[in-house]
């Protein structure tokens, strides 16, 4: 006798944040994962993952001032971390020196100043940059402050050629997501394919580049539309650098990626599943990269800052947790994980702390780091791998038909995708189908929870101290060597060959980063978005 099934029940559909319909039950999936470490590495870029070495917790922070950045983080080593990772104030990341007019009100405010060669020894003093990698979020003026790193470790006797970490220098996605961007995306290109080209002869393990969904995610792109408008991004550098000599076997293994981890967990492990196994399939199949390492799409993550919420902050260490443990769960290579205070100012060392803690009782009490893609086989998460990879290709295809990633900028489409993207969600949280507990469900008086959460300030007297700062540097140089070597910086761009050489020389006399980003500024022209 056939025992038949009871007939389940219809319950309302419910849906992912990219809009893909979830079934009440997974029970069954056609197909095979693959081994870790083995391509198209849907499972993980390393056989062993976190049996073999953690993740790097590296989180992210820039004060005020040089000297309280450094403070914060010698503390951050001392408590655990195992790698830095530098936020930059806006004028740092437009090419604007401290004392500019155009800065007031924005030094120190978002990350740390960094106009001269001294902030940049200030920064990292005291700091072994032999031992510890670093991350810089900078792009538009990258190789300036790659070039400065670089300089201060050779002071201190550091064979260049061992530096590790990475600059994010992606900056096609500044100029659909975030901003901050200087010069046109042409010239932009050639920056960061000269960066390539120097990082391969003299600093070569470097990360050349991070390519960032994270900003397109929080701009409110789905997390289809991360993947898909992140890898035609790589798939751009990739054709940039192939257009400049270099091959993809030389550049695509220093290559690295940066994923925002936002709140449902599994859509956000299985986006991480497919975007290993798109790129590795990109890398081999449409640029015959024959090397493993161009393959593996190695990536950074960070909890997701547009999911924080001033009201009821507290309510954000669960969040950052979750949002955490999605990421390692999908593999992540390195991981910041937010302040719960991120919504309301920069963090306190307090929060800060916990969030370093958020990290360590994961890979140390929780078990999730002891096996690896411990969600590998689950019905449900390997479908929902096919439906974003489905969902990521669709966006690919569109950003091929408009000419590939940068004419699809030029064009405005990969902005208003974004666009699109970010009203409908809002549209859906305003009307409570979005739910964010505190806000639009279970909020409490206005007030209620702010004022018992800390503020970091802004110390205004390290402000001035900046600003009077940078301008003694310019006053204390040899004006005739700066003016000759900036005069080379403006013909090599002029011209074809490598801007960094150039650039690290007007560094080495005395140049700023404003004065050098102005140089190029003249030659390149700057972006206006039409």
């Amino acid at each position: 006798m056939t025992e038949t099934r009871p007939a389940r029940p219809t319950l309302p559909p419910l849906t992912t944040d990219s809009g893909y319909e979830i079934e009440p039950v997974y029970d069954h999936w056609d197909g095979h994962p693959g081994q870790p470490g083995e391509y198209p590495f849907t499972r993980g870029v390393y056989p062993t993952m976190y049996r073999g070495r953690r993740w790097t917790m590296r989180q992210y922070a820039g004060f005020t001032s040089a000297e309280e950045s450094n403070q914060r983080y010698r503390l951050l080593l001392e408590r655990g971390q195992t790698g830095l990772s530098v936020a930059f104030d806006l004028p740092t990341q437009l090419g604007i020196d401290s004392d500019d007019p155009r800065a007031f009100g924005e030094v120190g405010r978002v990350g740390v100043p960094v106009s001269t060669l001294d902030d940049m020894r200030r920064l990292f003093d005291g700091i072994d940059q032999a031992t510890v990698t670093t991350s810089m979020t900078i792009n538009a003026p990258a190789s300036v402050l790659l070039l400065m790193y670089q300089l201060v470790a050779e002071e201190h006797g550091v064979d260049p050629r061992k530096l590790g970490g990475t600059i994010q220098n992606d900056i096609l996605k500044e100029y659909s997501a975030r901003g901050t961007y200087i010069y046109p995306p042409r010239p932009s290109m050639r920056l960061v394919t000269d960066t390539f080209a120097y990082c391969a002869e003299h600093l070569p393990n470097w990360n050349t580049i991070s390519v960032s969904g994270y900003h397109i995610r929080e701009a409110g792109a789905t997390a289809a539309q991360e993947i898909g408008l992140t890898l035609a991004n790589g798939i751009a550098y990739l054709r940039a650098a192939e257009a400049a000599g270099l091959s993809v076997d030389q550049v695509a293994p220093r290559m690295s990626f940066f994923f925002a981890i936002h709140n449902n967990l599994f859509e956000e492990v299985a986006k991480l599943r497919a975007a290993r196994r798109m790129w590795a399939r990109i890398v081999r199949d449409e640029f015959g990269a024959t090397d493993p390492r161009s393959m593996m799409l190695r990536f950074h993550s960070q909890t997701g800052g547009v999911t924080l919420t001033a009201q009821q902050p507290l309510n954000n260490i669960v969040r950052v947790a979750y949002q955490s443990l999605a990421a390692v769960l999908g593999g992540t290579q390195s991981l910041h994980a937010n302040g719960y205070d991120e919504a309301l100012a920069l963090p306190t060392e307090q929060a800060a702390t916990i969030a370093l803690r958020t990290q360590q009782i994961l890979a140390e009490e929780t078990g999730v780091a002891d096996t690896v893609d411990p969600l590998a086989g689950s019905y449900f998460v390997e479908s929902l791998t096919d439906a974003l990879e489905a969902g990521a290709q669709g966006w690919l295809d569109q950003i091929a038909e408009q000419g590939g990633a940068v004419a699809a900028t030029e064009h405005g489409f990969t902005q208003n995708a974004i666009g699109d993207s970010a009203y409908r969600k809002e549209l859906r949280r305003e009307q409570g189908e979005d739910v964010i507990v505190g806000v639009n469900r279970y909020a409490s008086a206005a007030g209620a929870d702010e004022a018992a959460v800390p503020i970091q300030r802004i110390d205004q007297d390290a402000v001035a101290r900046q600003v009077a700062r940078t301008t003694e540097y310019k006053h204390g140089r040899d004006e005739a060597a700066v003016t000759t070597a900036l005069a080379s910086v403006d013909s090599v761009a002029r011209g074809t060959d490598n801007l960094l050489p150039p650039i690290k020389q007007a560094l080495r006399s005395g140049a700023t980063l404003g004065q050098i980003c102005d140089t190029l500024r003249r030659v390149f022209g700057e972006y206006r978005p039409s």
